[in-house]
């Protein structure tokens, strides 16, 4: 009989992933309209919590981002801690050149760029409320080139018109939200590189994957980053003000013994945290709220942030 391999207790399980990235709204049905409009997706569940109502979209039954509305608060400031942007990872060159095609041409995108980094091509939008979103796909993971332990990644020039022209397919924009999509990583703005990475790997268990000049990307698994932190716009930035934006990371991971050693992890640090028997909550050095779950439990969640 052959031994379960024993649990990495210092790292995340290799099958972790990223699940609905969680936004504050001051207009819920134009952040909706923009989602469902802009980047194919469709709604997904729906519900009421004291004032405030969430709403999830997403694509066939996973869901991709989930939508507060919290009218009255102030907008999205670029200069503090919060989301640089959520990226949404398409299986094929024709299902991103779809969802980009869609993007470039709703009267509300802003188009910020595009770019070959190496071990994926990445287009970049901002949506109506100044949040910001990558579109991208990987390339082969045979592709992808390590050195020292670190994924080697590049921002080179990509032309997004001959892109869209070399892959585009009707099939793929006529079926719209029936076209894969997940979460592929959350790139999120810090105060300070160095803890960030004090909470992200040493306490979170995330492994780091490749540093640049004011950024650290992390990762489960071998991918090249679920999560990236960067102080380009925000150093020296501290707790966050409440206002529209980033609401949560979610985190999902394959089983209760991975959000124990989590919780362990946690203790060891010193990092208060709140267990709800099927998801971890924590707050990040900025106040960012972080979920790590099992598959299927976030979604409508309430915050725990007021």
């Amino acid at each position: 009989m052959t031994a379960a391999p024993l649990l990495d207790e210092l790292h995340l399980n290799p099958a972790t992933g990223m699940d609905a990235v969680t936004l504050r709204v001051g207009d819920l049905e134009t952040m909706s309209a923009y989602y469902s409009d802009a980047l194919a997706m469709a709604p997904l569940e729906e519900r009421t919590h004291g004032a405030e109502v969430h709403r999830v979209l997403g694509r066939g039954t996973t869901p991709l981002v989930s939508l507060v509305a919290t009218p009255g608060l102030p907008g999205v400031d670029p200069r503090q801690a919060g989301l640089f942007h959520t990226a949404f990872l398409f299986e094929t060159p024709a299902a991103l050149a779809a969802t980009v095609a869609r993007a470039a041409q709703h009267p509300l995108s802003r188009y910020v760029g595009s770019a070959d980094h190496l071990v994926s091509e990445a287009f970049y939008f901002t949506d109506p409320e100044g949040n910001g979103i990558e579109l991208y796909t990987d390339r082969p993971r045979e592709q992808w080139e390590w050195s020292n332990g670190e994924v080697k990644m590049a921002t080179l020039y990509l032309d997004p018109n001959e892109y869209i022209s070399r892959h585009l397919e009707q099939t793929a924009l006529a079926q719209g939200a029936d076209v894969p999509g997940i979460v592929g990583h959350v790139h999120l703005q810090v105060g300070d590189v160095d803890a960030a990475r004090r909470f992200y790997v040493d306490a979170l268990g995330f492994e780091p994957a490749a540093t640049h000049p004011g950024a650290l990307f992390a990762s489960a698994g071998g991918y090249h980053h679920h999560v990236a932190m960067n102080t380009w716009n925000s150093a020296g930035a501290g707790p966050r003000a409440t206002s529209l934006g980033l609401g949560d990371v979610a985190i999902t991971v394959p089983g209760r013994e991975d959000l124990d050693a989590l919780v362990a992890r946690l203790r060891r640090h010193g990092i208060s945290f709140a267990d709800e028997q099927r998801r971890v909550v924590v707050f990040d050095p900025w106040g960012t709220q972080v979920s790590v779950a099992l598959p299927g439990t976030t979604g409508v969640d309430e915050l725990l942030a007021g």
